[in-house]
Order: structure tokens, then sequence, then C-alpha cells
């Protein structure tokens, strides 16, 4: 606990004011200064009611890095200020102010405008949440401010960075999903989000099979425990390591294919193709290793004869 001030250190006047709107203790005989700088620990108030939260308010709306200027920029007024203008003067000087506002801008800024909208766009579409989309964020003004956007598209790098954002929080989402969203191709995709991870150095985990069961369920209307049979599967390969080496989203195909053979919920491999944006070559090589190594034969013929 900070002990109060009782008496002025240079005339010993006790009559000591303490000022909180600037954070300052003074004596009122000497004018001295005691004690400036000061931490305001008193409640700190939420208000539903415009008329009086101004008042009481201390804090803006927190820095988040999907602004260009991370949300701590300010801007020369709003179109409802122009009509509050009265003369014509003023509202010229209104517009002339506005228009350097927006010149004075840096390249990076310029740039960053335009990007973080198509992120938020392309986020929008592809349904991610708030925290993949700061990350995102973060992840291209860091490239941005490291040159690595020079000589790539725009496009590319956004969806290189959602990409690896997804990455890194765990949310499936394929490089065929990106290269519809963003109008990219999956490749360009895959060779900057391969690009900016390494020049960044960020540490991505490999994804893991398991995640995109319940999206591809869901999408072929598959029940619960065809769900279930298909995680365990897939746990049983990583267990004799089956899944090393092999796309995640191949591999957990199969395992949802399988699952669905043996609970009678058979869907042809087209299907579960198409979902998964594999081709059915793939799921016919997983589906033979998991059927083989496995030993699911007996399972999936005792499925069939039902």
């Amino acid at each position: 606990m900070r002990k109060s001030i009782k008496e002025c250190p240079e005339c010993g006047s006790t009559t000591i004011f303490r000022d909180e709107e600037k954070g300052e203790t003074l004596c009122k005989s000497c004018g001295l200064v005691i004690e400036d700088k000061m931490v305001d620990f008193s409640q700190e108030w939420r208000d539903f009611e415009d008329d009086r939260g101004g008042s009481r308010r201390r804090t803006g709306a927190p820095s988040t890095y999907t602004q260009f200027d991370q949300g701590l920029g300010t801007e020369v007024g709003t179109t409802a200020d122009f009509y509050k203008l009265g003369s014509e003067k003023d509202k010229n000087k209104f517009f002339r102010l506005r228009k350097w506002h927006y010149r004075i801008s840096t390249a990076i800024e310029r740039n960053l405008k335009v990007a973080l909208a198509e992120l938020k766009r392309v986020g929008s579409f592809l349904k991610l949440s708030k925290n993949v989309e700061e990350e995102a964020a973060r992840i291209y003004t860091l490239a941005v401010q490291k040159g690595l956007v020079r000589g790539r598209s725009m496009e590319s790098v956004v969806a290189g960075a959602l990409y690896a954002a997804c990455r890194r929080h765990e949310v499936p989402r394929t490089l065929d999903e990106m290269g519809e969203a963003s109008g990219i191709e999956k490749k360009e995709i895959g060779r900057t989000y391969r690009f900016i991870t390494r020049e960044l150095e960020i540490n991505i985990l490999p994804s893991n099979p398991a995640d995109y069961i319940s999206r591809f369920a869901s999408a072929l209307n598959l029940s619960a425990d065809t769900q279930t049979r298909a995680v365990e599967i897939l746990e049983q390969a990583r267990d004799i390591e089956l899944t090393s080496g092999r796309g995640p989203t191949g591999i957990a195909a199969a395992a949802l294919y399988v699952s669905s053979l043996i609970h009678a919920e058979k869907r042809t491999q087209r299907e579960v193709a198409d979902v998964a944006g594999v081709t059915e070559v793939t799921i016919r090589n997983r589906y033979k290793e998991l059927i083989k190594k496995l030993k699911l034969t007996k399972e999936v013929e005792k499925s069939k004869k039902k």
C-alpha cells in the first residue's frame, strides 16, 4: 500500500492537495509538486448510456492488428461533422484536411488498408473466428514490415497468412477452401505460406487428421457413432505411424469412409473425395492401407452382409 503524504517536505505545511485528474500531489502553501504520475486505483467505469459515458470513460478500444493503424490512429472528422459546418469556407477546409490526412500515410499503411479489408472478406467467407483473423493480420503486418510482400500478389500473401493462422489455432481449413475464398491457386497459396513461415520463423505443428472429421461428417450427414469410430481408426493408425508422411485430409477422409462402411452408412468414394477436396485415388489408397494395416476387413465385410 502507498503511504499518504501528510506534510510538505519543503515547507512542512500540512495543506496537501491531491489532484486526481492530473495525477499529482501538491503543497498549497509553496506549490511544490510532491508526487506526480500517480496511478489511479479506482474502479473502471462501464457505462451504457451515451450522455454520461464520455465523462467517466478513461480508456478507448483495444488495439488490434486487423486495422492498419492498430486502432490507435485518429480521423479528421466524419461525414456527420460535415453537415454541421455552416459556411462554404469551413466545408472546403474540412475536405482539404481530410485529403491531406490520407496523403501523408506511408506506403505500408496504404498497403495494409487494402490488404486487411481483403483479409476480413476472406475470413468472413471461411467463417473464421476473430482470434484467427487477428493472428493472420499480425502475420501479414510482420510480412509487410520485412518486405516479404514485394514481388508477390497481395491476395496470395493474405491467403498464406490466413492459412498459417488457421494452422496455429488448429482450425481445419484446406488449401482448396483457401483458394476458393481468395481466388488464388492452391499451389501459389502453399508456396507463399511456406515462404512466410520460413522467413518469419513461425513454428507450426503438423495438422491433426482428427480435426477434419467433424466437418467432413457434417457435410456427408453421418451419425455421431460413425464420427467416433473414425476418430478411433485415426488413433490406431497414428499408434502404428500410418499417418506419418500422409496428407491429413486424405487419411481423415479415408478413415471416415471406412467408418461409414462399418456402420452401414455407405457413401461413395466420389462423395467423400469431393467433401475432403482430394482425389478418389487418394481415398482408395488410404482406404486399402487402413483396411490392411489395422485388420478391419472382417468388420467391413460383416457390415455388408447386414
